[in-house]
């Protein structure tokens, strides 16, 4: 179909654009329910010890005793030749935006 759902190119979503430089009225709700909340993100001292960052998934945020903590998702190698995923609160101070 010509000019169908994937057209190349356009990433603006429909309820953001506009006509003529005037923005258009939404009735849509907020975008935050729409936001996923998970980000990519760089794990350092991660639970294998190899000194190395772990590229990993965030999936939340909390305020812990000490201050920020993040939920992360990693893969690291715990067994020789084995990796495995490994799910944990780690301070922000570990976590680096990727």
């Amino acid at each position: 179909m010509a000019g169908g759902m994937n057209k190349r190119g356009s990433r603006i979503a429909l309820a953001d654009r506009v006509r003529d430089g005037q923005p258009v009225a939404s009735t849509a709700p907020a975008r935050s329910a729409d936001v996923c909340p998970a980000r990519h993100c760089w794990v350092a001292d991660a639970v294998d010890r190899y000194g190395v960052k772990r590229p990993g998934l965030l999936a939340e945020w909390r305020q812990g005793p000490d201050g920020w903590e993040g939920r992360v998702v990693y893969a690291a190698q715990l067994r020789p030749g084995e990796w495995q995923l490994v799910e944990e609160w780690l301070p922000a101070d570990l976590l680096t935006p990727l």
